[in-house]
């Protein structure tokens, strides 16, 4: 399987090499044109100078260009394959399309010698390119033709006679590059294309290792944390916005794999602890009976109701970790209708007076006349009945446990408020976690198994509401939840 790392340089470099050879084609094309327009205008301007030098001479066979071509006198045909020989090739053309003069010269020959098997072009070929006519009307021009294979540039400037009529034409010739450019300028361009290949080389490695490294720390520590290391953390602070906030991501998901650990494990001793007592209680009552308590019908009878007592806590712990585990897993059996919680709290509160009178408590509800809410009235009963429990536990005897009632913004709200001593500020945001007990004053003597408020919060949130805890030192304590309105 090919390495990221390896994968990503080789797709940066042919990003990269494409995105160059379409600059380096499109750049060639360029110069190559600026190259040829330079050499247009350098040839042009040499015809024009020489034809400038020959203004007002009388050339050999000079006619005017309305003169019928048969009437005037030949003196040399004009051939191509000098053309595509090396260097600037001029010739002086009379009217007639025939060569009067040509550079470069021989050293023994005031022409230039024939070239043997050299195919002539005849006169009416030549007074038809458009170079030739162009320059026959007195406007100099440039053409490109093939000569044997190789490109050949043309340059054509009218001579003028002292009439102002054209007697004649310079006409020049150079053949071009075969290539298109000259070799130096290949060269220069080849040196470039190797260099920019080069750097895009160096710009992919560099590029790669920059943007994997960090992927590669993530991919390393990811092990480690599969093999049960959740210390594990990823530098972060570099450049790549994406890869910080990806490592930022990683160490978030550590840590909180690190604190769901830790709770599990938290959770897994609570529960051991918490199922422990009830069951050593029943241990005991049972080995206690088995020993001959069991014949002794007045002293059984206590500690066969201290077993059902216990079995019952036991059963209602059970109860309660299971309808915890199901609102976890989104399970939990939740029908939501109207149902009116004013009449609901009332309710909870005739249910639980004979606890509170036990424990010399009032219980008071004050709302508007009506609060229709949203939601499993059963389940809201239970975790009202968690909250007047625990407030009712927790309350000085004589004192009032109070539960308001209010509806606005959509939702319903319920508050229960005790007078007990309140809990310290920096236990309120774990009091709503399973088997969390702030102090002394809310122990398992005096308490339940510290899943009372746990449950509350998983009830209302499972119907849509949230749930938010007050708390002062000597002023009591509030747990308000919201329901949304109907």
């Amino acid at each position: 399987m090919t390495r990221l790392r390896t994968r990503l340089f080789w797709n940066m470099l042919t990003v990269l090499l494409i995105g160059m050879g379409i600059a380096a084609l499109l750049a060639w094309r360029t110069v190559e044109t600026i190259y040829l327009d330079t050499q247009r205008e350098n040839l042009l301007a040499q015809a024009n100078i020489t034809a400038d030098a020959m203004r007002g001479t009388q050339l050999p066979g000079f006619r005017s260009y309305s003169q019928p071509i048969e009437t005037a006198p030949e003196v040399q045909q004009y051939t191509q394959f000098q053309n595509a020989q090396p260097g600037i090739h001029t010739r002086v053309l009379s009217s007639q399309g025939t060569v009067i003069f040509s550079l470069p010269l021989d050293q023994n020959q005031t022409f230039s010698p024939p070239i043997e098997n050299a195919i002539p072009v005849s006169a009416q070929e030549i007074l038809a390119r458009p170079e030739i006519v162009s320059a026959m009307n007195g406007i100099p021009e440039t053409a490109i033709r093939a000569v044997m294979g190789r490109s050949v540039l043309y340059a054509a400037a009218p001579v003028f006679a002292e009439d102002g009529t054209v007697s004649g034409l310079v006409y020049l010739t150079m053949p071009l590059p075969a290539a298109g450019l000259p070799l130096n300028l290949i060269l220069q361009l080849s040196g470039a294309a190797f260099l920019a290949v080069a750097l895009a080389l160096l710009t992919g490695t560099f590029l790669a290792r920059r943007l994997v490294t960090p992927l590669e720390r993530v991919a390393a520590a990811a092990g480690a944390v599969s093999a049960g290391d959740l210390e594990q953390r990823v530098p972060v602070g570099g450049q790549v916005r994406e890869l910080d906030e990806l490592g930022q991501s990683f160490n978030r998901m550590t840590e909180s794999l690190r604190q769901a650990d830790q709770t599990k494990n938290a959770f897994i001793a609570d529960v051991t602890h918490e199922l422990r007592t009830p069951l050593t209680v029943i241990r005991g009552t049972i080995e206690t009976l088995q020993d001959g308590a069991l014949d002794d019908l007045e002293g059984r009878g206590p500690l066969l109701d201290s077993m059902q007592c216990e079995t019952e806590r036991l059963t209602r712990m059970v109860n309660d970790l299971l309808m915890l585990a199901r609102a976890d897993a989104r399970t939990l059996d939740i029908e939501r209708v109207p149902f009116d919680l004013v009449e609901l709290a009332h309710a909870r509160c005739a249910h639980l007076s004979g606890l509170a009178a036990r424990n010399q408590i009032r219980l008071e509800v004050t709302s508007a006349e009506s609060a229709i809410a949203l939601g499993d009235a059963d389940r809201v009963a239970q975790a009202l009945d968690n909250l007047l429990d625990n407030a009712i536990r927790y309350s000085p005897a004589g004192s009032a446990v109070t539960v308001e009632i209010g509806v606005g913004a959509g939702e319903c709200q319920c508050a229960v408020h005790d007078h007990g001593a309140g809990i310290p500020a920096e236990h309120l945001p774990f009091i709503f976690e399973r088997f969390y007990r702030a102090d002394a004053s809310r122990n398992r003597r005096t308490g339940g198994a510290g899943l009372g408020l746990a449950i509350v919060r998983a009830l209302v949130e499972a119907q849509g509401g949230r749930v938010h805890a007050e708390s002062l030192i000597g002023n009591g304590t509030t747990i308000r939840f919201w329901l949304p309105a109907n």
